[in-house]
């Protein structure tokens, strides 16, 4: 992805990512958790794409984003969670520059890929509650394969230059990173050099695409309430209350500690223990993807009729089987 030149950037041929300080006595106890979080990750939003992939009746606007949602999940845990892992168990903290700027790259772009899938699941259920007569005639196949590609492609050309940015700093012989990933601030706080112009892209970039969708986000559910408010039956309300529930309970679950750690690197460094800071930034990466499977898999029925039907089958065919 990128060329990186020692000559140019000076950058060490490695870096050193450290874990999370302070909490080495709990290494073991960390880790187990976050692998044990890791695992059901995976299983769980596997599950999800396996359901809407099986059940024609889920091939629908809501389900597609969804499934957006449980594939960016699977990625964004699986492109930091091993090499955690490994740091906590192995005590193998040492990544090449190139692997540095990669995971740097795949972090931050598949966070912002969550930030527009969120806010198209809001227009999604907008849609759903305030003209659910012209739903599927609003978001039609080709509206929504524009909409995903309208996210991955605001994702590309926002985040693609922050690692050439990176790339280019002054490092002065420096190649400890004070965290469990390569996250932009924490590598560009190895940096010796000016770091004005990466930390600005960082605070702008951070500022416009979060405050966008959150007002987005916001805006959606303010016109969802009004359109809730107007239905004329208790059942209606409550029903269009519970479609809107999962989403967001997802939305305070991504979005808080993300805004935490944003905040934490800019103004809240002397006032936020640094192993505080970089056990909710590891939060961040693995507990949404943990969450979000039983937030939809609870709260939505079609979901959960499936998940409770494979394991009524399953059930029945571990019962012959032992017959």
């Amino acid at each position: 992805m990128l060329l990186i030149s020692n000559n140019t950037s000076h950058m060490p041929s490695t870096f050193i990512l450290i874990g999370i300080p302070g909490l080495e006595d709990l290494g073991m106890l960390t880790s187990i958790s976050f692998c044990i979080l890791y695992v059901l990750a995976v299983l769980g939003n596997s599950l999800i794409l396996h359901i809407i992939w099986r059940k024609k009746s889920l091939h629908g606007p809501m389900y597609f984003f969804l499934a957006m949602l449980a594939v960016n999940d699977l990625a964004f845990s699986s492109c930091t969670v091993p090499k955690m892992l490994g740091i906590f168990w192995r005590n193998d903290g040492r990544i090449d520059a190139f692997a540095c700027l990669t995971q740097m790259f795949f972090v931050h772009f598949l966070s912002v890929m969550e930030s527009g899938i969120l806010a198209a699941m809001a227009y999604d259920r907008y849609i759903a509650i305030c003209s659910p007569l012209r739903y599927t005639s609003i978001l039609t196949y080709i509206v929504l394969e524009k909409i995903a590609a309208s996210i991955v492609l605001r994702a590309f050309i926002t985040i693609f230059p922050i690692p050439v940015l990176v790339s280019r700093l002054q490092y002065c012989g420096g190649d400890v990173v004070l965290h469990s990933y390569c996250d932009h601030m924490a590598v560009v706080n190895v940096a010796c050099g000016d770091t004005i112009v990466d930390s600005m892209y960082g605070l702008v970039l951070s500022l416009s695409i979060t405050g966008f969708d959150l007002i987005f986000i916001g805006l959606s559910y303010t016109m969802i309430l009004g359109a809730i408010f107007r239905l004329p039956s208790r059942d209606a309300r409550h029903k269009a209350v519970g479609t809107c529930g999962s989403h967001i309970c997802v939305i305070i679950a991504a979005y808080l500690p993300g805004i935490f750690s944003f905040v934490t690197y800019r103004f809240g460094q002397k006032t936020v223990p640094h192993n505080v800071h970089i056990f909710l930034a590891n939060i961040y990466i693995v507990f949404p993807a943990f969450l979000n499977p039983i937030i939809y898999g609870v709260r939505t029925k079609q979901i959960r009729d499936s998940v409770l039907k494979m394991l009524q089958v399953n059930k029945k065919v571990y019962g012959d089987l032992k017959k």
